[in-house]
C-alpha cells in the first residue's frame, strides 16, 4: 500500500507553491477532468442548498488557483441555477504568467468560459451565466432539448451545442473540449455530475476540501450515481490551515499489473 504524504502546513506556502501543487500534468493530449468539492466533515455537500457557507480562507485561495489553471470551468446546470453562476473571474497577470510558462492560463490573461451541461437547455438567459460575464457560455445539451430553448440561449450570447442526442455523456463532455483544445477541464459540480464521470471512469483527479464543521441536516453527498464504480485514487498532497480546513488532492491510481 503507497503510504500518504506528510501532512502540509497551508500557511507555509506561497502562491508558486501553491500552483505547483496543483498543476496539471504536461503534455496533455487529451482533456484532463479534474473535480472539485469542499463538503464538512461529516459529509454534507451543501448548507441551505448552497456550498458557500462551506468556504474558508484557505478553500478560496485554492479555488481561485484552481480556475487560474483551468482551460475551461465546466458545471452541472441545477449547480449553476443553485448558485446564481456567473462568469468565471481570474488573476489576469497570473493567468498570462501561467500561459509564459506552459502551466495554463491565457495568453492575455482572459478567464476561462463557463461550461454548462443541460441536456433540456433549461437555463434562464436572464441569469447571471449571461449577463455577469466576460466570456460567453459554452452551454452543452441535445438534439431533444426544446428549439426555442436552445434559440434564446444563443441570443443570449451562448455558444450552444449539441453535444448529445438525449442526455450529454462524460464522452460527450471530452469530445467537446477535445476539439476546442480545453485540455485543463476543471469539473465544480454538481454531485450528478461528478457521479457521471466516475460512473463512466472519466473522472481524472479530486481536489477536495474538508471544511472544519459539522452540518447535518438533509444535504447530500459529493457524488451521486444509479451505480457504484470503486475507483482506487492516489493522494498527491494534503494541506492543513490553522483553521482546521484540510485541503487534498486525489489522482487516479495507476492500474496494477
Amino acid at each position: 500500500m503507497q503510504r500518504a504524504p506528510n501532512a502540509i502546513q497551508f500557511t507555509a506556502q506561497g502562491t508558486d507553491d501553491l500552483v505547483r501543487l496543483y498543476s496539471y500534468p504536461s503534455r496533455l493530449e487529451s482533456p484532463w477532468i479534474r473535480v472539485n468539492f469542499v463538503s464538512s466533515i461529516d459529509g454534507a455537500v451543501t448548507v441551505d442548498g448552497r456550498s458557500g457557507a462551506l468556504g474558508t480562507r484557505a478553500d478560496h485561495d485554492v479555488f481561485a488557483i484552481l480556475r487560474d489553471l483551468a482551460d475551461v470551468v465546466v458545471v452541472g446546470a441545477g449547480t449553476a441555477r443553485a448558485e446564481n453562476y456567473a462568469g468565471a473571474r481570474t488573476d489576469t497577470q497570473r493567468r498570462i504568467r501561467l500561459f509564459q510558462h506552459g502551466l495554463g492560463g491565457a495568453r492575455d490573461g482572459a478567464p476561462p468560459p463557463v461550461a454548462v451541461v443541460s441536456a433540456h437547455a433549461a437555463l434562464d438567459p436572464a441569469s447571471r451565466l449571461f449577463t455577469d460575464t466576460t466570456r460567453p457560455p459554452l452551454i452543452l445539451t441535445t438534439a431533444a432539448a426544446p428549439d426555442e430553448r436552445k434559440r434564446l440561449l444563443a441570443d443570449a450570447g451562448a455558444e450552444v451545442v449539441e453535444a448529445g442526442d438525449t442526455t450529454v455523456t462524460a464522452a460527450d463532455l471530452r469530445s467537446v473540449f477535445a476539439e476546442r483544445g480545453l485540455l485543463r477541464v476543471l469539473c465544480e459540480g454538481g454531485p450528478s455530475l461528478f457521479g457521471e464521470l466516475i460512473s463512466a471512469g472519466a473522472a481524472d483527479e479530486l481536489c477536495l476540501t474538508l471544511s472544519p464543521l459539522l452540518v447535518g441536516g438533509p444535504a447530500g453527498r459529493i457524488a451521486v450515481s444509479p451505480n457504484a464504480l470503486p475507483s482506487p485514487m492516489s493522494l498527491r498532497h494534503l494541506l492543513v490551515d490553522d483553521d482546521g480546513t484540510v485541503l487534498t488532492r486525489w489522482v487516479r491510481a495507476a492500474p496494477q499489473g
